[in-house]
């Protein structure tokens, strides 16, 4: 029953746009809600934050919904820590982990993107556009309605 369930949540979290999320995830809902309640309560309260990524374009998705780049950035602090062993301070640990922190930010302002922004900031002003579009289209109808009653 796991196997199924993960192969089935990872379709939920794999999907492009969050109204098949929500369709995929009622229908794991349905299905294994006598056989695993708690988890399923678990997915339905928490469904709408772990896809809000989806709102994003595609090319976001992937890189947003994983915890990859945390992960590794945790691993290389517990890696620097390991070869120090012990520490004088929580200070000397702290400037260390700065240090590591600062020259990762630098590598990340010259080096690749990890994320290409122009595509969002198109996206965003996209997303701007149609719905100043849509406000007005109801302030016209909401004008012709008014004008209809008179």
């Amino acid at each position: 029953m796991r196997g199924a369930l993960a192969s089935r949540l990872k379709l939920v979290f794999a999907a492009e746009d969050k109204m098949t999320a929500r369709k995929l995830a009622k229908e794991v809902c349905e299905d294994y809600e006598g056989k695993a309640a708690k988890a399923m309560e678990c997915l339905d309260q928490g469904l709408e934050s772990a896809i809000a990524v989806l709102e994003l374009p595609v090319g976001y998705h992937r890189r947003l919904r994983t915890s990859n780049l945390a992960e590794r950035v945790n691993e290389e602090i517990r890696r620097r820590q390991r070869v120090i062993r012990i520490f004088p301070n929580e200070a000397s640990a702290e400037r260390l982990i700065g240090a590591w922190l600062s020259d990762l930010h630098e590598q990340w302002q010259s080096g690749v993107k990890y994320f290409d922004m122009q595509e969002f900031w198109d996206w965003r002003n996209e997303q701007k556009e149609a719905l100043e579009a849509k406000r007005q289209a109801d302030k016209g109808a909401s004008n012709i309605a008014m004008v209809n009653r008179h």
